[in-house]
């Protein structure tokens, strides 16, 4: 079958195409989402290279609906590969874990069993008293790997299963301690031999 008669056939007019649209739609919104994670990550290099591509890929699909205005089945396509992509993109961000947190946890209850646990599981704590609307709290400050949120998330609630917490970005890092995933298996496996 010849190229041509092949794209002007309504297999590919109604099928092929817009599967093309939401494909292109939802690799470029990933993309771009991406994209915007590693800018405030500050990864300078890597942000303006995948924009390159999202730009590329956005093209592609945004003249296919350039050329097929009065095609209203287009439109829907090229919207539901955007909606797909902000999806795909979200859950592409939560599985990479990137970059590093603060965990806040305020208790109400002792706390000294949860950040002796804390501690000697390797997580760098910082603990400070303070006054909560209720009465007398402790702070406790983490910082960490986005990736070992739900193991340390697991532990508090362990140990106080009330306890209110708060997890917020942090760009930069600098001293104290913070232990990887990659550290902690190293001493892992030094205390084995």
């Amino acid at each position: 079958m010849d190229w041509i008669l092949f794209a002007q056939s309504d297999v590919f007019k109604w099928v092929i195409l817009p599967l093309m649209i939401i494909a292109a739609r939802l690799c470029d919104v990933s993309l771009g989402t991406m994209r915007v994670i590693f800018i405030g990550k500050g990864y300078r290099f890597l942000a303006p290279l995948i924009g390159f591509f999202e730009v590329m890929i956005w093209l592609l699909a945004i003249s296919q609906i350039i050329n097929n205005l009065t095609n209203i089945f287009y439109m829907i396509t090229y919207a539901t590969g955007f909606a797909l992509g902000n999806f795909l993109g979200m859950s592409i961000e939560k599985r990479i874990s990137l970059g590093t947190v603060i965990v806040r946890v305020i208790t109400h209850v002792d706390s000294v069993e949860l950040v002796e646990f804390l501690r000697t599981s390797d997580y760098g704590t910082t603990v400070i008293d303070g006054e909560g609307s209720t009465g007398p709290v402790k702070l406790i400050f983490t910082v960490m790997e986005r990736k070992q949120i739900p193991e340390y998330i697991e532990i508090v609630k362990r140990f106080n299963p009330g306890a209110f917490y708060t997890i917020e970005d942090v760009r930069y890092v600098e001293g104290g301690i913070i232990d990887t995933g990659r550290e902690k298996r190293r001493r892992l496996q030094s205390k084995r031999k």
